[in-house]
């Protein structure tokens, strides 16, 4: 019986190696550390594009994909799907670099703010004057906000992340994110609305 492809991810968009990779990932974890190199030599320059990408610095980037490397390399046997390496990599090259483009802001930047009104969960946005009872609900609603965020599936979060915090074109964040633009565009949605119920009680 053929599997049923993802709807939100087309079989055009399928990895044409998944297969192969499967192979050397099985290769990997039987001790042949040999196949692993293979995989790096694979990846690696796609890897660096999507953190460049995140972080505009090739140092940064190298850095960033030395270390998702690592942690792969290291948790190799938490892949269920061996065939999904290429974007089960990426996934953790996205996550490293967000950490580190987040440690470069200020803790005064609020993001935040983006990301409601850009989403339209803030139906007093466009205020300009500090009003401190808005300053300190605005630091309970970012808890919260943190609190939802870490809730969403994976690929949900991170769509969102990319799209509305990071600001990052949809073609980026589906290169990013190994999927669709239809797909990037449905996370976010999904995303978006699930924040909404979480956070009714609040905004």
């Amino acid at each position: 019986m053929e599997p049923v492809p993802d709807p939100i991810d087309p079989p055009g968009h399928r990895n044409p190696n998944a297969e192969a990779d499967a192979v050397l990932v099985r290769r990997t974890l039987a001790g042949e550390k040999q196949a692993f190199d293979v995989l790096v030599r694979q990846y690696q320059r796609p890897a660096v594009a999507v953190s460049y990408r995140l972080l505009g610095r090739t140092e940064d980037a190298l850095e960033v994909v030395q270390d998702a490397l690592l942690k792969a390399y290291r948790s190799l046997d938490t892949l269920q799907k061996p065939e999904a390496f290429a974007g089960w990599l990426m996934r953790i090259v996205t996550n490293l670099s967000l950490n580190r483009r987040r440690g470069r802001k200020s803790s005064s930047a609020l993001p935040l703010d983006d990301m409601l009104h850009s989403g339209n969960l803030d139906p007093e946005a466009g205020g300009d004057s500090p009003d401190p009872q808005r300053v300190l609900q605005g630091k309970e609603l970012g808890e919260r906000l943190k609190i939802a965020l870490a809730q969403l599936p994976e690929k949900q979060r991170m769509a969102l992340e990319l799209f509305t915090i990071e600001q990052l074109p949809q073609k980026q964040v589906a290169e990013a994110l190994e999927c669709s633009v239809e797909a990037v565009k449905w996370h976010v949605f999904q995303a978006r609305k699930k924040l909404k119920e979480a956070l009714k009680d609040v905004v």
